[in-house]
Formats: structure tokens, C-alpha cells, sequence
């Protein structure tokens, strides 16, 4: 057995074992997978030992490689860490700078924010991850994530910013075919266009006060772009936060007797990191700008 643990083939391991296959934890490296099975393969040879068995398309630690899940996943907490103590460090501000958003705001608040960056800081790379799902600060998924919950990790730095309304949107185009809604019982005439596929999306729509029925719903999307830009194309109805709708011109907010929906947002970066200069640059400005918003 190699006394020597290669950094690189342990981390295959771990993002094979944390997904469960070897083309899951190639997505998750920016890997290829025949790439990432000559690393697992690599592994078992330098300590003897068989890792993973194949049951149908999944891989399953065998009893040796769940011993070694656990020192592996310190030593990529140790990893993490050390990378984020020495991100913390820099006072470059030039270089990348990684930020989660979701999908509708990565695409229709975040790049006039990002033009005015590109002025104070013309060598700072931008890295926009669009993405609905929470993710990990402090494993390096991102710099700074702006969030619509708070987080729970005490590693974590939030600073909470005004809320945020949401209305009910529809196209000029879709209303000049149904016309304007006056009443609640005109707006449940209506198609609309829902983030969930089930009931939990109506109930959780009902909570906020919204009156919309499940026979209203016409189409859904887990994805806010595609359905904003159905609601664009005509398609329907939605609630939208008004950051997202103040950039959208062919838009028309109805119901505006319906109390607006406030969505709740949380600028977050990993302590370690709050001492970066660019990265602190681009958080500052994120406030302010979400502050105006």
C-alpha cells in the first residue's frame, strides 16, 4: 500500500460516494466520467483495497470504502478550509469573484449591478451561478449567495436586506386578449403559470393571499426564467418579485388591491472570506444595490 494519499484521487472518491455514481461526481468535479473512475481506481490501487460495488447503475461502499469516507470528508473539510483562510488573506482585487443568485434574478437584476462593478472594478472576474438551489458556502460553491432564507451555519455571515414585494404579472398582449381583471372572480379566469407542480404551490400561493385554484394553473416551471418568459409570451399570469418585473417593459402588474407578496433576502458570504477585498468590494455593492432595489 502507498503511504502517500493523493489529494486529487481522494476527492474523486468523496464526490463519488456524496452522489452515488461516478457520472453524478463527475458533474459535480467538472469532471469527465472516465476521468473520474481512473482517480477511484487510482485510490483503491495505491491502498489495496476495493472501494465502491456496483449495484445496477448506482455504487455502493463496500465495508473498507465507509471506513474511508469519514477521513476523507475531514480531509476535504481541511482542504475547504485552508482555501477559504487563504481567500480570506488576499488583497488582489483582480481575480474571480463567484455569485448564486436564482435563475430570475441571475438573468434580469443582476447584470445592470454587474455593469456598474465592471466600472469600479474592471479586474474582477464575475462568475453567476443562476441557481434555485441553496448552495454551499462553505464547501467554495460560491463567494457570496444572495439568498431568500437566512442561513443556519454560525460560519456563515448574513446581512438581512429590505424586503422584497411580489405582484401578480401578465403580458399587454394576454391582457388585451382576456381583459384586465376587476374582481377576484375575473382574475380566477385566468391561466396561470406556477413555480410547483402540486398542491403545496396553490397552498403555499392561498397563504400569501393569493386567490388562485388549482384549475388556474395552465403550466409550471421549477425554473423562474421560463416561467417569467412565459408569462411574457403570453401564456398567463404569475407573481413576481418587482425587482425582476421593474426590468421587464412589456409587462403590466393587475390586481393591485391583492396585498403584495414580500419575499424576504439575505446577502451571505463565508466569514473567512469577508476580509477579501474584491470579494468584500462585490458584497458592498450587492447591498447597496439591493438596498436601492
Amino acid at each position: 500500500m502507498d503511504k502517500n494519499i493523493d489529494w486529487t484521487q481522494a476527492r474523486g472518491f468523496l464526490a463519488t460516494a456524496e452522489h452515488g455514481s461516478l457520472s453524478a461526481g463527475a458533474r459535480a468535479l467538472g469532471l469527465t466520467q472516465p476521468t473520474l473512475g481512473r482517480q477511484v481506481a487510482a485510490l483503491e490501487a495505491a491502498l489495496g483495497v476495493v472501494l465502491f460495488e456496483r449495484v445496477g447503475r448506482s455504487l455502493v461502499l463496500t465495508p473498507a470504502g465507509q471506513d474511508m469516507l469519514a477521513h476523507v470528508r475531514r480531509m476535504g473539510a481541511a482542504a475547504d478550509a485552508l482555501a477559504m483562510a487563504a481567500a480570506g488573506r488576499s488583497d488582489n482585487l483582480e481575480g474571480r469573484v463567484s455569485i448564486t443568485a436564482s435563475d430570475a434574478m441571475s438573468a434580469y437584476w443582476l447584470p445592470a449591478v454587474l455593469v456598474d462593478l465592471r466600472k469600479t472594478a474592471p479586474g474582477i472576474i464575475v462568475d453567476v451561478i443562476a441557481s434555485n438551489a441553496v448552495r454551499d458556502l462553505q464547501r467554495r460553491e460560491a463567494d457570496i449567495a444572495i439568498r431568500h432564507v437566512a442561513p443556519k451555519q454560525p460560519e456563515l455571515i448574513a446581512r438581512k436586506l429590505p424586503d422584497v414585494p411580489a405582484y401578480l404579472y401578465a403580458s399587454a398582449d394576454y391582457l388585451y386578449e382576456k381583459g384586465t381583471p376587476q374582481t377576484l372572480a375575473d382574475f380566477q379566469q385566468l391561466d396561470f403559470i406556477g413555480f410547483d407542480a402540486d398542491a403545496s404551490g396553490v397552498d403555499a400561493l392561498n397563504r400569501h393571499g393569493l386567490p388562485v385554484t388549482a384549475a388556474m394553473i395552465r403550466a409550471t416551471s421549477a425554473s423562474g426564467v421560463a416561467v417569467w418568459e412565459m408569462v411574457r409570451q403570453g401564456l398567463g399570469v404569475t407573481v413576481m418579485v418587482e425587482t425582476v418585473a421593474r426590468n421587464t417593459p412589456d409587462v403590466v402588474r393587475i390586481m393591485p388591491q391583492i396585498a403584495p407578496v414580500m419575499v424576504s433576502t439575505w446577502l451571505t458570504v463565508h466569514r473567512e472570506v469577508q476580509t477579501n477585498r474584491r470579494i468584500r468590494l462585490v458584497y458592498d455593492l450587492l447591498a447597496e444595490a439591493l438596498e436601492r432595489a
